[in-house]
């Protein structure tokens, strides 16, 4: 079922950035900026429903966004659409106790899949896809990778998409 009023994310994970996982850098925190005011947009437009793939990086910034966003809009919905139930078995402590706390505060957590397998992330970026109107990526323009071939699939599906393009 798709909403007229939803939008899902996709985007590069931390070693696709010039900074990794150092969130302090000033090109990092630049991104959160524009990230979080181009979904105050979304939402100030009536985008109400926001679908989350949870993976480190883009994914997890916009969650966070949402979340933030949700305490003076209350008709803000964070939509958590997993893979599978192992997605951040692997992931540092720090990166899994995030993960974990937003989860919690999710309106609704899905799982395209019980357990990991070859597809399940490509399965969970076009269930993103099939369920939103628009989709936000944060996106280098290469060919190849997940956000790649999720930008790809929202276009076949003639979705909106809004990128936020990143050097």
């Amino acid at each position: 079922m798709i909403f007229d009023n939803s939008c899902a994310f996709t985007g590069h994970r931390p070693h696709k950035f010039p900074w990794g996982y150092d969130e302090t850098a000033a090109g990092c925190i630049q991104l959160k900026a524009v990230l979080f005011a181009k979904i105050a947009e979304l939402a100030a437009a009536g985008i109400t429903d926001f679908l989350s793939g949870m993976a480190e990086g883009t994914d997890t910034w916009a969650s966070l966004a949402v979340l933030a966003l949700r305490e003076k809009n209350p008709a803000l919905k964070l939509h958590c659409v997993l893979p599978c139930k192992g997605q951040a078995d692997r992931w540092t402590t720090s990166a899994r106790e995030l993960y974990y706390q937003i989860l919690d505060m999710a309106d609704d957590v899905i799982y395209v899949n019980e357990d990991y397998h070859k597809g399940c992330m490509l399965e969970r970026n076009r269930y993103l896809v099939d369920h939103a109107a628009k989709l936000l990526a944060v996106y280098n323009g290469e060919h190849r990778g997940g956000t790649a071939m999720t930008v790809r699939y929202a276009q076949k599906l003639g979705r909106e998409i809004i990128i936020l393009a990143r050097a």
